[in-house]
């Protein structure tokens, strides 16, 4: 059996716990690693990152399979699953911790990054906001953190925030949806 080759984008777009459970509905997704990125700080922990003085955005890093979708398509989702004209931060969550971000591995990367934001700013009548930076560290969260939404759909801010947005995204998907 063939190897399957996987590649990943590392973006960021408000609190982690919603984008993972968004980027989980794509076919071709093969895995999706909440953690933090764009920052100075060595190791940083959760409650590093909220004190915002790390310069750490809460990220994911998605793997998938470019056999079954394509980088392009991953960035064309990005501008649908949170408000990338939106200043310090999303929604009620604030601070430099929840901005838009996407961190580009490599000139392909980047150039895919540029163009996609300046295809999708047409559809906003703001300015798009979202850092292009490239991807220096990725670090994984806390255990905790990882597939937040799956194992607590009835906590608060999931089922009054991420349930809302990701019945959305499966309507807007319809049958594409995982």
């Amino acid at each position: 059996m063939a190897e399957t080759k996987t590649e990943s984008i590392v973006v960021g777009g408000g609190c982690f716990w919603c984008t993972d459970a968004a980027y989980k509905l794509l076919p071709g997704v093969t895995h999706v690693t909440c953690g933090y990125a764009g920052g100075t700080a060595p190791s940083p922990s959760y409650e590093d990152v909220c004190t915002g003085t790390t310069g750490h955005a809460e990220v994911i890093k998605i793997d998938f399979d470019p056999a079954r979708v394509s980088l392009d398509k991953l960035l064309a989702y990005f501008w649908k699953v949170h408000n990338p004209t939106q200043v310090g931060g999303q929604g009620a969550d604030t601070g430099t911790q929840y901005r838009s971000i996407i961190l580009y591995a490599g000139a392909a990367q980047k150039a895919a990054a540029e163009k996609s934001r300046a295809e999708a700013q047409p559809r906003f009548s703001d300015p798009i906001t979202t850092e292009i930076s490239p991807l220096l560290k990725f670090w994984p969260a806390e255990d905790y953190h990882q597939d937040y939404f799956d194992k607590h759909p009835d906590q608060g801010y999931c089922s009054v925030v991420i349930a809302p947005k990701i019945d959305k995204l499966k309507k807007e998907l319809g049958s594409g949806a995982k």
